[in-house]
This record gives structure tokens, sequence and C-alpha cells, in this order.
């Protein structure tokens, strides 16, 4: 599963970079557009941690409200019962405004790129948050799209300008060559992608099991709880305890 994470968070990575590299960051810049400094009023540092306390405070409450209706099945080993639990997380993300992997993925690179005029600056920016962000390039990518830039900027005899709409495109079906060799596919991406979710669930399934028996072990030692038995995990209802 952690490979498979990695691989389609390399692939998300990889597709976002790229549709980013052409545009120059003009989705995040239009999206964030109506939130300029000029847009607002100046704030004191207080009422700006105030802000992101409350803002913080209205997503947890927001998650916690899913989660008191949503039933979430203990249950690892049940297919049913991890779809269930990938589904519920899916709903939370979308009520509570989180974001998902792939959408932070393309958020961090639109915000750390945008502005960056050239393709050379820019594959290195990309390179530092993937370090940053703990992901390793197992398939070779970053080596194989800078050879591509290195390629077209000694055609051209000067740097390659992210705005050099001629040259970007040449650049782009470059990449397009590094996907197919190896073997990517953005086609294929929302299937891996719903497959690893289920893998995820499965994963945080398996973890809340063994905090809820280690709890209840714990419980069960106690004097007061010595005759009780231990319930199974499934049958639990976590809606009960929140």
């Amino acid at each position: 599963m952690a490979m498979a994470a990695r691989l389609v968070s390399r692939s998300r990575q990889l597709y976002s970079a790229q549709a980013a590299f052409v545009n120059g960051g003009a989705t995040q810049a239009r999206s964030f557009a109506k939130v300029t400094a000029s847009d607002r009023p100046p704030v004191n540092g207080d009422d700006l941690l105030k802000g992101i306390f409350f803002e913080v405070k209205k997503k947890f409450e927001t998650a916690l409200g899913v989660l008191k209706k949503e039933k979430i099945t203990i249950d690892p080993d049940d297919p049913a019962a991890a779809a269930r639990y990938a589904e519920v997380m899916k709903t939370v993300r979308e009520k509570a405004g989180l974001f998902s992997d792939s959408q932070r993925i393309k958020y961090t690179i639109e915000t750390f790129t945008n502005g960056i005029p050239d393709a050379r600056t820019y594959l290195n920016t990309l390179q530092e948050i993937r370090v940053k962000s703990g992901l390793i390039d197992h398939l070779g990518i970053e080596p194989l799209m800078m050879e591509a830039v290195e390629k077209i900027e000694k055609d051209i005899k000067k740097p390659l300008l992210r705005n050099d709409k001629k040259n970007m495109a040449t650049l782009m079906a470059e990449f397009d060559k590094i996907n197919k060799k190896l073997g990517i596919r953005k086609e294929d991406l929302p299937k891996i992608e719903e497959e690893l979710e289920l893998e995820i669930a499965k994963s945080e399934l398996t973890e809340l099991k063994k905090d809820c028996i280690e709890a209840m072990e714990t419980q069960l030692k106690r004097e007061e709880f010595k005759d009780e038995e231990m319930p199974d995990v499934k049958t639990l209802d976590i809606r009960n305890f929140l």
C-alpha cells in the first residue's frame, strides 16, 4: 500500500506540475483573486490568530457532525466496511473543506511555483517541494524532465521561459513521451486513486481496531470491570463515544 501511495502521489504531482508549468499558476492566482491584500482591511496579529482558530474550530465541528451521524463498522477485513469508511471520510473532507491528497499536492505546487518565470527554476522548486513532502522519486521522473528542458534550451540557446508558448508546447510533448515511457497514463489515475483510498481506509480501520482493543484491555484490568467481557470491536458504534 505504501508503494502504491507513493506512486499515485508522484503521478498526481507529475500531472499537477505539468499543468501548472504551462499556465504559470494562473489558476491559483484566479482562485485567490478575491482575497488579495488590497481587497482586505488590515488586521492585527490577534485578529488573525482568532480568525485561524475559529476556522479550525468550524472545520473540526463540521467533521465531528458528520461522524456523529454516519455509522462506521470497525472491521478492516470486511471490504464493505472499508468502502463505507472511505465514503464517510470523503464526506468529512468535502463538508469540512479539507484537502484530499491530490488537492493538497496541486495547491502546494501552484502556491510555491506561482510567478516563477523559467522552466529550470520551476523544476528545481518542484524537487524541493517533493523532498520537503517526504516523497521519493522512485520512477526517476525529475532527471528525465530536466533533460527535456536542457534539450530545448540547447536548441533555442537561451533559458526556457514558461510564457514561451511555442517551446513550452514542445516541452509538454517531451513530457508526454516521458509519461508513456514510464507507463503513466492520466486516464488511469482516478481508478488508481480510488483503489488507494480503499487501501488507506483499511489501514486506518486496522489502526482504529488496534486502539479500541488496547483501550478495552486497559479498562478490563480495573477492579470494577474485572467480571466484564470484552465486546467484539465490530459491534461498537463510535457515534456513542463522540
